[in-house]
């Protein structure tokens, strides 16, 4: 049996709501109304994916995304009613897999949480261990592992992808359209901006000097390519 969707939401109605269409589509569901309930829900039991709200009563949406992302390693779904395209871009930051902004239809909920999933599932393809520039730069696309200069770097499933399609083809450019569909596996409007809060947070993870990247280097006008050298195996 898989494990249940979370799904992070004080809105009782609304709650039911995504909860049926979840349901009917044969994803198991666990409700939580606030940051606290969410947290002892998955202590019980890591869940497939999370569905949240920013808007809880008993702690910030945004520090709660960040909480779960500590725990397990696994999709989360903000659902707010914050609309701005700032406010979009943080959410990312912050390490969310998919942003919908309410009202949001059910069914395209539904649609994200299965190209979501299917795109954490699937991976991207490349060698199991890569090596960049001497050994300072590993990724391990198996255990969705990097290491820097020999240790352990925590990333999103989000940033990995990203890096790892950016990596299969170093000193490839790129656009942030490529990286949207290629890495993240969707195509809405907009979300090409979400790209460039998610390498601005790769950069301080595996950047020696994010200012002046090693690795991730701006393609102005275009995109991003990865320059790093990758070593002979």
């Amino acid at each position: 049996m898989l494990p249940p969707v979370l799904i992070v939401e004080d809105d009782t109605k609304l709650a039911r709501i995504v909860k049926a269409y979840l349901e009917g589509a044969d994803y198991r569901t666990v409700h939580a109304a606030t940051a606290r309930d969410a947290l002892q829900k998955t202590e019980a039991e890591l869940p497939l994916a999370v569905i949240l709200d920013l808007g809880l009563p008993d702690a910030s949406g945004e520090e709660l995304c960040q909480g779960l992302k500590e725990r397990g390693d696994f999709p989360v779904i903000m659902l707010t009613a914050k609309s701005s395209e700032e406010e979009r871009i943080a959410g990312f930051a912050l390490g969310a897999d998919d942003y919908m902004v309410k009202p949001a239809s059910p069914r395209e909920l539904v649609c994200r949480l299965k190209a979501v999933l299917k795109r954490y599932e699937r991976g991207i393809s490349v060698d199991t261990i890569s090596s960049f520039n001497n050994g300072a730069l590993v990724l391990n696309s198996i255990r969705h592992q990097i290491t820097r200069d020999g240790h352990a770097v925590s990333v999103t499933p989000t940033e990995f992808k990203l890096l790892l399609t950016l990596a299969s083809s170093p000193g490839r450019t790129f656009t942030r359209d490529e990286l949207v569909s290629r890495a993240l596996g969707y195509q809405f409007d907009g979300y090409d901006r979400s790209i460039d809060a998610h390498i601005k947070n790769l950069r301080q993870k595996i950047e020696i000097n994010p200012r002046t990247p090693e690795y991730l280097k701006t393609v102005y006008g275009i995109g991003y390519l990865f320059s790093g050298e990758r070593d002979a195996m």
